[in-house]
């Protein structure tokens, strides 16, 4: 039987590259409605809703037609503002975290991380990574990288499913004689993450009585706090990431995308 899957996708105002980002609105619609009609074309998700702290957020989204909770402007982080969100969601066994500067991820991205978590009952958490093939995205901080290994269930292998180790903002796995020939091994060495996050409900029901981890406050990366608690999180590939929005050129160049057609 399947999972009953709801996404949520967390919305702020404020942003410290590219201020009111989520209501740039130079191609018609704004850019939080891009992000909702990806998520909408997920064939597993039975709703798709916008959590936000912006008033204007919330009528905007109401505007374009879309559901909108409001939540606290206090919230460290979009999984904290889905949990604070989560007894207003309704019923479901699995919450998608999708981020709401990503108008142009591809809806079969949500379905194969929910897929992966029927797949891997032991996962708390699903997640999608990308090979990474460039060596210059492999030093870039902003590219988050993630050490796996292929998923050992309690019932065997799961094909296309890893458990992920680790995720870092450093070149890892360090190698120690470097070529550029690992760049282009199969299965890939090195790894994207991509920041969408499928959940057990049942893990977010418990967030806020996890452990602090000094490995997410170091690396300022919210997952690692799930791995150090123990939580497996298992990840699948996909061929390539959706381009987020993260600067005035991102926006730019995903207007001009979306006006070419």
């Amino acid at each position: 039987m399947h999972s009953s899957v709801i996404i949520a996708i967390p919305a702020r105002l404020s942003s410290t590259r590219l201020p009111r980002k989520m209501l740039l609105a130079e191609t018609g619609r704004p850019l939080v409605e891009h992000t909702w009609r990806a998520a909408r074309g997920s064939r597993r998700a039975t709703r798709a809703v916008v959590v936000t702290d912006s008033d204007e957020i919330a009528a905007a989204v109401r505007g374009f037609g879309g559901e909108a909770i409001m939540t606290s402007p206090d919230a460290p982080s979009g999984t904290a503002r889905i949990v604070e969100a989560l007894p207003r969601l309704g019923a479901a066994d699995i919450v998608v975290n999708v981020q709401g500067d990503e108008p142009e991820l591809d809806p079969a991205a949500i379905d194969a991380a929910v897929d992966l978590l029927d797949r891997c009952p032991e996962a708390g958490v699903a997640t999608l990574v990308t090979p990474l093939r460039r060596a210059q995205d492999l030093h870039e901080a902003s590219v988050v990288k993630a050490v796996l290994s292929p998923w050992q269930g309690t019932a065997g292998a799961v094909p296309g499913a890893w458990r992920a180790l680790y995720f870092s903002r450093a070149a890892v796995p360090a190698a120690r004689e470097w070529n550029e020939i690992l760049l282009a091994a199969e299965p890939p060495l090195y790894w994207q993450h991509v920041g969408l996050y499928a959940y057990r409900r049942g893990l977010l029901e418990r967030w806020d009585s996890l452990p602090d981890s000094r490995l997410a406050a170091h690396e300022s990366l919210e997952q690692l706090r799930v791995i150090e608690a123990g939580i497996p999180i298992a990840a699948t590939a996909i061929t390539h990431a959706a381009r987020g929005i993260d600067t005035l050129p991102d926006y730019a160049a995903f207007v001009a995308r979306q006006r070419a057609g």
